[in-house]
């Protein structure tokens, strides 16, 4: 059972179509195992561990959101006019 659950977290992961989801998603995969390892440390029992999972997965998806980088790029417009856009 715990294979099935690792091989669709990753799966999960790499499913992210722009690489803002993809530093989410990543985030959130790191933060959700280091906080199961550290919960479960702690307590010493597995609701320690599901507690930690869910505490530092969300943490790490917030962190992996806010540090992706966004990309500009600078186009035209039909009259000639430069624009800015997300890529």
């Amino acid at each position: 059972m715990k294979k099935i659950l690792i091989v669709a977290a990753f799966s999960a992961a790499l499913g992210a179509c722009t690489a803002h989801e993809e530093r989410t998603a990543g985030g959130a995969l790191i933060g959700a195992g280091t906080g199961a390892v550290i919960g479960g440390l702690a307590t010493g029992r597995a609701g320690g561990a599901a507690a930690g999972a869910a505490i530092g997965g969300v943490g790490g998806a917030i962190i992996g959101s806010a540090t992706s980088p966004t990309r500009t790029c600078v186009g035209r417009d039909e009259f000639g006019r430069r624009f800015r856009y997300d890529c």
